[in-house]
């Protein structure tokens, strides 16, 4: 499997991929001609012709037969042409002492504070390819890219995961809050967002904030909480160091998870090598490697070996690359080695909601 930038000739497949994903992806909507303006959009930001505020790093997964199996993506910035939108949970304290009575009520804030950073989004691979290392792989791919041009990216890095829905996408925090202001049903107001047209929630939602206690009980116990898809894509997102600092989606109250970009574990892990083929044996731990190209950027995934500075890898795996003995590559352990956090279920393939 190698993870590659998307071009022209992935939009069939691309389609089809759209087609099966369900309600909770909503930048990957099952519509030609938004499909291919994006994928036209994706292939002149990796040529370099886009600014950071529009840049959409879109890659594909594809196996060595050539067959497109997912999709991951970068936004260079978000919130730098149409504001960024999500709820702060903050805290009011009400209190008085005749009365005897102090109160802390949870509230929420329409705040845009997570303005500039970069996002992951639009995480998706094909029902019957998650297993073995396809899902750490379309997922972690992106880290290397980061970590190769950080000059492309911002400082901080965010991913909108999925929040709670039932089998018929319905969201109990859309149907207690979103549902009031705009009259129409989730599905509806996530798929808008998801193409782009966003200046509906400023004309609609509330700028004052909201106390919890008048949302209903369901509404309540969603907010900070993913879908059960998603939780292993956010139990390998904590585990590489990225955090929840109360910050969820307007729309279905999933949690916005961060990290500084230059402390995520793939990133300040990864390591400039030299490629050498030859037999990385029985002891060899699965590698993340990278080609150190933009444009015509290859990772994968694989076996390897630490020997003398070089990274010892076998002969499909040069050839998915398209390197040769001595070429550079940024390696780095697909996995964390240290124990802190539970280890990432295989199947992390839908983590961000966008």
């Amino acid at each position: 499997m190698i993870v590659r930038p998307v071009c022209s000739a992935d939009l069939p497949a691309l389609i089809d991929l759209a087609r099966s994903t369900g309600a909770g992806l909503t930048t990957l909507p099952a519509d030609e001609g938004r499909l291919a303006h994006r994928v036209g959009w994706a292939e002149k930001t990796f040529r370099g012709e886009a600014e950071r505020a529009d840049a959409d790093y879109l890659f594909v997964l594809e196996d060595d037969a050539g067959k497109v199996l997912g999709i991951s993506a970068i936004a260079g910035a978000v919130g730098l042409r149409e504001p960024w939108y999500n709820y702060r949970l903050g805290m009011i304290v009400s209190a008085s002492q005749e009365l005897n009575i102090h109160r802390e009520i949870p509230t929420l804030f329409l705040a845009n504070d997570l303005t500039g950073n970069s996002e992951l989004c639009s995480l998706f691979l094909h029902a019957d390819q998650r297993t073995g290392l396809n899902g750490r792989l379309l997922s972690k791919a992106r880290f290397l890219f980061l970590a190769e041009f950080p000059e492309l990216f911002g400082d901080k890095v965010i991913a909108e995961m999925r929040g709670m829905s039932d089998e018929q996408g319905h969201s109990p925090f859309w149907d207690s809050l979103g549902q009031h202001f705009f009259k129409m049903e989730f599905s509806r107001a996530d798929y808008l967002t998801g193409v782009g047209n966003k200046s509906f929630i400023a004309e609609l939602m509330p700028k004052f904030p909201l106390y919890t206690c008048f949302l209903s009980e369901a509404a309540r116990s969603c907010i900070g909480r993913v879908h059960p898809d998603t939780e292993p894509a956010l139990n390998m997102l904590k585990s590489e160091g990225f955090s929840y600092q109360g910050y969820v989606d307007i729309f279905d109250a999933g949690p916005s998870i961060e990290a500084e970009t230059a402390k995520i574990r793939a990133i300040s892990d990864s390591r400039n090598l030299v490629l050498a083929i030859g037999t990385p044996g029985d002891e060899a731990t699965p590698y993340l490697i990278h080609n150190r190209k933009r444009e015509n950027c290859r990772i994968t995934a694989a076996p390897a070996r630490m020997a003398a500075g070089s990274l010892v890898v076998d002969a499909q795996t040069a050839k998915r690359l398209r390197l040769s003995a001595g070429d550079q590559v940024r390696g780095v352990p697909l996995s964390a080695a240290r124990p802190a956090v539970q280890a990432p279920n295989q199947n992390a393939n839908q983590e961000p909601r966008r």
